[in-house]
């Protein structure tokens, strides 16, 4: 099974939130072959959602799930606590008052 590079996956998904008018930054650069990425959706309400990517068994996919929400400081001292213990990792900040990540379809 081919697997998308954590590089080439980070790119399409910030030209695809580029393209909708979405604002989107990288906050940490991980390993660009196979670093885990969380998506940070912030809320511009003081509120933020984490969603994560893992491997579904039963459907052979990677699948997006909310992992953690509420205040936006809390929430940024957790990343840094994981950014600490993997440095592999990405993170990607996007702007959604909504908290949808559009995730869909990529």
């Amino acid at each position: 099974m081919n697997r998308l590079t954590s590089s080439f996956w980070v790119q399409a998904y910030i030209k695809k939130l580029n393209l909708l008018g979405v604002p989107a930054f990288v906050v940490s650069h991980g390993d660009d072959t196979a670093g885990a990425i969380i998506v940070k959706v912030n809320k511009l309400n003081g509120d933020a959602v984490l969603f994560e990517r893992s491997f579904s068994l039963d459907k052979n996919l990677n699948q997006w799930s909310k992992f953690e929400s509420g205040d936006e400081k809390e929430l940024d001292e957790l990343l840094s606590r994981q950014l600490s213990r993997d440095r592999d990792l990405w993170i990607v900040e996007i702007e959604s008052r909504e908290g949808d990540p559009f995730l869909d379809d990529i």
